[in-house]
């Protein structure tokens, strides 16, 4: 009986013989024609929305100096980076919806996977980090120059930014450890971790236990720090006998509460679950929303119902309107 081969032996041996995917095929939403070139139209429109809607944010935060305090730096930080976690994924999308060939290198995914996060986990940490401006702004507003002033913000935008970068270091890490020797078809748009860990011929276990601890311990820190925050905003808010500076309030808060809201809602349905609920089809429509919708929709939410960015877009189309009208005499 020694001699024959076992089912673990023979595993084994297609495992050791099996050739490392190094290129990943990226299935997407369909492969109808005629809705993928409809997609392509809607996603691309969606894209430079994103861009002309946060892009701009950072320039008027720039040109205008009434815009020139913590708040506003914040949301400047807040809109440069989604600008830029739209543009790690909706580019390679937009061109894997017309090409014949929607694949995408090992390394291209890994950098794809390693950007995404850095800047998924970043938002999260400067929600929560505006939270708290907010709180030090409406609390004490006496002594908001002080307490808000570069020493306090610029450290915690670099903080920010470095819980992205070490998180997105473990999953990127993490997965491209694993081994990729059967399908290489991803059921998704981009470089996501549920549906590579999908694929992956390795045992995926830990990771699954990385991306629920992980990503539910930032959620639990960064909720609690805007719930907190709030707390005190509402305490400060009942306090208020002006009606002209309660609705203040709520209008530049609610704005932030609602963007808080749909971004943390979207992630810890993707993420902080049980393995076993995943269903890759309905989480591709939801990672896509969080990844490529929420930056389009960060700046109608923050702009629209924020009276001194309404009055320094005026402004500045003026001013342009204006040397428009001198180049034109001349």
């Amino acid at each position: 009986m020694s001699g024959i081969p076992s089912n673990m032996d023979l595993s084994r041996n297609q495992f050791n013989n099996a050739t490392e995917v190094t290129m990943f095929i990226l299935l997407g939403f369909t492969d109808d024609f005629y809705l993928q070139v409809f997609l392509f139209l809607l996603f691309l429109g969606i894209y430079l929305f994103t861009l002309i809607g946060n892009l701009g944010l950072v320039v008027l935060v720039i040109e205008d100096s009434r815009l020139h305090n913590p708040m506003y730096y914040f949301l400047s930080v807040l809109s440069f980076l989604d600008a830029c976690y739209s543009t790690v994924v909706t580019p390679n999308m937009l061109v894997n919806f017309l090409a014949k060939k929607k694949s995408i290198s090992l390394f291209g995914c890994e950098t794809q996977m390693f950007l995404f996060v850095t800047f998924g986990t970043t938002e999260c940490f400067l929600l929560a980090a505006m939270a708290y401006d907010r709180y030090v702004a409406i609390y004490n507003p006496l002594l908001y120059s002080v307490s808000m002033s570069p020493r306090v913000y610029v450290p915690l935008i670099i903080a920010s930014y470095v819980g992205g970068l070490s998180h997105a270091t473990i999953h990127t890490v993490a997965t491209f450890r694993l081994s990729f020797c059967g399908s290489n078809e991803i059921r998704h748009v981009f470089c996501d971790i549920p549906p590579l860990l999908a694929i992956s011929c390795s045992d995926t276990h830990t990771n699954q236990l990385l991306l629920f601890y992980f990503v539910g311990s930032i959620e639990i820190v960064t909720i609690l720090i805007v719930l907190v925050s709030y707390g005190f905003i509402l305490l400060a808010i009942l306090k208020m006998h002006s009606a002209e500076g309660r609705r203040k309030v709520f209008s530049t808060c609610g704005s932030h509460l609602t963007g808080v809201s749909i971004y943390h809602g979207t992630i810890l349905f993707m993420y902080v679950r049980p393995s076993s609920s995943y269903a890759l089809d309905h989480d591709m429509i939801v990672s896509t929303f969080y990844t490529i919708v929420i930056p389009m929709l960060n700046p109608i939410i923050y702009s629209l119902r924020n009276k001194d960015v309404k009055e320094a877009v005026k402004k500045l189309f003026e001013r342009n309107l204006f040397k428009n009208k001198v180049h034109f005499k001349k």
